[in-house]
C-alpha cells in the first residue's frame, strides 16, 4: 500500500471515531411533567349537599301541595255550635255578635277576636273557641254564677270577682257586700264564714260591710245589726252565740243592734226607743 492510500484510510478511521464518539456522548433530557393534586369532597360534605337538596325538594313539594289543598281546606263557615249550661246567655245573641267574624273562611277566621268579643258579653266568665273541620266553629261558654251583690252596681261570682249585669235590681234576694274594691275576695270569704256561724241561731246575712279601717258590720234579714270591730271575729261570734242562747233568744224581735266590740260582754240596743230612751243594755 502506498503512502497516499494509508493517509486516506487514516482520515476515514478518524472520521468514524469522531462520529462514533459524538453519538455515544449525546443524551436526551426530558423535563418532568408537573401534576396538580385535585381535592376530592369528603363523605360528610356529600351528605350535607344531599340533605339540603332533599330539604329543598320537600319544601317545594309542600308548597305545591298546599296550593292544591288550600281551596279544599279553606271553606266558608257553615255552622256555629254554642255549648255550655246557659241560663243567662242567649245563643241568638252569641250568633249576632259573631256575624262580622263569620264572613271569613275556615282558616282565616280570627279565633282570638271572637274570644275577646264573647268575654265582653254580660254573664260570660270564660269562653273557648276552636275550629272543627271542615266548616264549623265550636264555642264553649262558662257563665258567671252570682252569689252576692257588690255595692249598688256589681255582682260577685263564686271566685269573689265583680262583674256587671243588666237589670241588677232583679237580684235583690242576694246578700249585699261592701268594702274596698281590692278586698272583694276577703269580704266574700268572711261572708261564708260568718254565715255558717249565724245560721244555727236562725239568722241570715242580708249585708256585710268591711270599712276602710277594717271593722265589720253585719245586717241580718231579720233587721238585726251586729257590730264586730276589727279583730278576733270568731271569738266574738262565739261569745254572741252563748249570750244569745242564754239571754236574748226570747226577745230577738225587740233587738235593734248588738255591739260585740267589747272584750268581755255585748251591748244591746232595743227597738223600743221611747221605753228605754235609746240606752244600750250591757249583758255580761
Amino acid at each position: 500500500m502506498d503512502k497516499g492510500s494509508r493517509q486516506t484510510t487514516t482520515k476515514e478511521s478518524a472520521v468514524r471515531r469522531n462520529t462514533g464518539a459524538r453519538g455515544a456522548t449525546r443524551k436526551v433530557v426530558r423535563e418532568p411533567i408537573l401534576t396538580r393534586n385535585i381535592p376530592t369532597p369528603s363523605s360528610a360534605v356529600l351528605k350535607n349537599i344531599a340533605g339540603w337538596m332533599l330539604f329543598s325538594l320537600l319544601v317545594v313539594s309542600a308548597y305545591f301541595a298546599i296550593q292544591y289543598l288550600l281551596p279544599v281546606l279553606n271553606q266558608p263557615i257553615e255552622q256555629v255550635d254554642v255549648k255550655g249550661n246557659l241560663n243567662y246567655v242567649s245563643q241568638r245573641e252569641v250568633q249576632k255578635r259573631l256575624e262580622p267574624y263569620l264572613a271569613d273562611k275556615f282558616l282565616e277566621v280570627n279565633l282570638v277576636a271572637i274570644n275577646d268579643e264573647l268575654k265582653n258579653m254580660p254573664w260570660v266568665e270564660h269562653a273557648e273557641v276552636r275550629r272543627v273541620w271542615p266548616n264549623k266553629i265550636e264555642i264553649l261558654i262558662k257563665e258567671q254564677l252570682p252569689v252576692a251583690r257588690w255595692g249598688q252596681e256589681f255582682l260577685l261570682n263564686t271566685d269573689g270577682q265583680t262583674f256587671a249585669a243588666p237589670n241588677i235590681e232583679a237580684y235583690q234576694h242576694l246578700p249585699q257586700l261592701f268594702g274596698p274594691l281590692r278586698a272583694t275576695k276577703t269580704v266574700m270569704n268572711q261572708y261564708h264564714s260568718l254565715s255558717q256561724m249565724l245560721r244555727p241561731l236562725g239568722f241570715e246575712i242580708a249585708s256585710l260591710e268591711m270599712r276602710e279601717q277594717g271593722s265589720w258590720i253585719i245586717t241580718t234579714k231579720q233587721e238585726l245589726k251586729i257590730l264586730l270591730g276589727r279583730d278576733h271575729l270568731v271569738e266574738k261570734m262565739r261569745r254572741f252565740s252563748t249570750v244569745f242562747n242564754k239571754a236574748l233568744k226570747q226577745d230577738v224581735a225587740k233587738i235593734k243592734q248588738i255591739d260585740l266590740r267589747y272584750s268581755n260582754g255585748v251591748a244591746v240596743q232595743w227597738h223600743d226607743e221611747q221605753a228605754l230612751l235609746s240606752q244600750a243594755r250591757t249583758i255580761r
